[in-house]
């Protein structure tokens, strides 16, 4: 070739060289598939366009941070693999769907998208995360449709158990777990149940959901059909459900029945607890049923025969017998004389005595006692007992021992404002009247004489057979004082007293010989003009004894008034004594008068007369001053 052709196509190459200029040596890059090159496989750029539009076709338009729903496509023991339908697959943690332990492939479920690709240019899903973001409508949807969902049970808390819906925390009431009480919570820890939404707080966001309302709607059709067969007499099989203070409930199947506590045994029952336990089977007998309130009575004790049946045919009034306490009460005391038969033993049959006492004075529960049968009527199954009538009654004889004027020694029992009850021996009760307990002090309540519990000694003064009661004293113990008080507190006899009480009226003075007087306000004023105190020792003057009505009326006053008048009575009877005189002295005179002598005796006679008119208005107060004797109210 020749160097001309050489340059020519150099030239030539250049200018094709120009033309590509405007592509960037980048921009070629880009365009030029080099591993297609590398492996012989040059594909234009235009085909390759359409090819990939191709592909894009056949995947899911995904955006981040959606839900979508998935498939699933694997799973083994740790993760589950889900596919969304784009180019590449998620894996999910199983922990995330615990809740549905029937999750099998090819199940379709939701999944949030986190991100398409992560640094290892992984799909990452999470279905925790979508049920959160879908979770609360579902709720409300599942509870207007009144659907039921499935939850995981989590934990148990106060009350009951935290139960996952749709990823929600709600909470399961332990009432609402089943229809029959739970006593092991700790059982549905783990478990996925199917429950219904009961109801739902939006405010706070609160989720209440029951197992028990699945399982009601069934079982009220099978309370029907139970219902509907049976018939009062029927003997049925049942399990212990719970036991109550007053009687147990069985379960018969899908119904509830309830044994009473009376209905358990014949015999006396505290607690059900002591016949029965939970979850014993046993046979019941129907008593009786309401359809409408679907309510059953059962009966155990029904079953076996009544223990008054096979109680002794001899056994009659009058007979004694022996048994254990098992119920006190104040009126009385239930005593078991054979298994399932007991009588009372009323309060008033446990002593002859009459007095208000309770039944546990006598005896408690558990005491083993002897009795006599009072009344026995098998066919309304009663029985009255007696202890009392072990003993003799003291009133058969009474005469004999407490006859009237016989001594004794006595209890105090009881107080009343006009007397003292009390208990010579148990059964043989006496009242002492108020007025019997002192011949000298005046009592005004029993309890200024003695106490509850204190002896005193007492003399029988009546006899009432007939309400057996004995009528006592005890100051006829003594002679009476007033014999000899009349003989010593004789009117105008001036005694030395103390004054122990001032009231309204009068006063009380202590008197010597341990008896007591009264004195009016009138005579209580002494000499100088002042009334006398309490504790004021004075002499006083008998001014009126009456023995029949224990009354001594004194007059401290009447004492110098007395002596005033006295000395009035001497002076004056002096003055009569020394005008007599001079009347004499005058008349022996007469014969021997002169005119003079006439002029001194009307002088004389002048003077002798106003002497006497003086004298007289004091004479006249003396003599019309009447004696006063007060009235004086007392007490016997």
């Amino acid at each position: 070739m020749s160097e001309e052709q050489k340059e020519m196509q150099v030239e030539s190459a250049e200018k094709e060289t120009q033309k590509v200029a405007p592509v960037t040596s980048a921009e070629a890059d880009d365009n030029f598939d080099w591993e297609a090159y590398e492996n012989d496989d040059v594909t234009p750029v235009s085909q390759k366009k359409e090819l990939e539009e191709k592909y894009a076709g056949t995947l899911s338009q995904i955006a981040e941070r959606e839900v979508v729903d998935g498939k699933v496509i694997s799973m083994n023991k740790r993760e589950v693999v889900v596919n969304i339908g784009y180019k590449s697959d998620g894996i999910i943690s199983l922990n995330e769907f615990r809740y549905n332990p029937d999750l099998k492939v090819g199940d379709t479920v939701e999944v949030y998208v986190e991100t398409q690709e992560d640094k290892k240019g992984q799909l990452t899903l999470s279905h925790k995360k979508a049920r959160a973001m879908r979770s609360w409508d579902r709720v409300n949807e599942a509870l207007e449709k009144d659907e039921i969902i499935k939850g995981f049970v989590k934990c148990r808390t106060k009350g009951g158990m935290i139960v996952d819906v749709f990823g929600i925390e709600a909470f399961l009431p332990g009432s609402q777990i089943d229809v029959k009480p739970i006593r092991d919570y700790d059982i549905y820890v783990g478990k996925t149940m199917e429950f219904k939404v009961v109801k739902i707080n939006q405010e706070f966001k609160n989720v209440v959901v029951s197992h028990k309302a699945l399982i009601e709607a069934e079982l009220e059709q099978q309370k029907k059909d139970i219902i509907s067969k049976l018939e009062k007499g029927q003997v049925l099989e049942g399990t212990v459900k719970n036991i109550t203070s007053y009687g147990v409930f069985i379960d018969l199947g899908g119904v509830d029945g309830l044994i009473h506590i009376t209905d358990l045994s014949w015999g006396r029952v505290n607690h059900p607890n002591e016949i029965v336990q939970l979850d014993q089977k046993l046979n019941v007998v129907i008593l009786d049923f309401d359809d409408e309130k679907k309510r059953i009575a059962l009966g155990l004790k029904q079953l076996t025969p009544h223990p008054w049946d096979a109680l002794d045919a001899e056994l009659k009034v009058g007979d004694k017998v022996k048994g254990k306490v098992v119920v006190m009460a104040d009126y009385g005391a239930f005593v078991e004389i054979a298994p399932g038969v007991e009588g009372l033993i009323h309060v008033s049959e446990m002593s002859w005595s009459q007095h208000l006492r309770s039944a546990q004075d006598f005896m408690k529960v558990g005491d083993e006692v002897e009795a006599v049968i009072l009344t026995l009527d098998r066919e309304e199954r009663k029985m009255s007992l007696g202890i009392k009538q072990l003993k003799a009654d003291p009133w058969q004889n009474i005469e004999e021992k407490y006859g009237v004027g016989s001594k004794h020694k006595a209890i105090v029992r009881n107080f009343t404002n006009f007397g003292v009850f009390v208990e010579i021996e148990e059964g043989v009760d006496g009242l002492i009247h108020i007025s019997d307990l002192s011949w000298t002090k005046k009592v005004k309540h029993p309890a200024e004489f003695t106490q509850i519990g204190a002896e005193i000694d007492v003399v029988v003064l009546e006899i009432d057979k007939e309400n057996r009661r004995l009528s006592l004293g005890h100051k006829q113990l003594e002679e009476n004082p007033w014999d000899v008080f009349e003989t010593i507190f004789t009117v105008d006899s001036v005694h030395e007293g103390t004054i122990t009480e001032i009231f309204d009226k009068g006063a009380v003075i202590a008197l010597p010989y341990g008896v007591e007087g009264f004195a009016t306000p009138r005579h209580l004023v002494k000499e100088d003009g002042t009334q006398a105190k309490v504790d004021e020792k004075l002499d006083f003057k008998v001014i009126e004894f009456n023995k029949a009505a224990k009354r001594i009326i004194l007059s401290h006053s009447r004492i110098f008034e007395d002596a005033q008048k006295s000395e009035e009575k001497a002076k004056k009877t002096a003055e009569e004594k020394s005008t007599k005189k001079a009347v004499k002295q005058v008349k022996e005179k007469l014969e021997k008068t002169t005119l003079g002598d006439i002029s001194e005796l009307a002088a004389l006679r002048d003077q002798m007369t106003a002497k006497a008119e003086k004298a007289a208005p004091k004479a006249k107060e003396v003599a019309e001053a009447p004696e006063e004797t007060p009235e004086v109210k007392t007490e016997e």
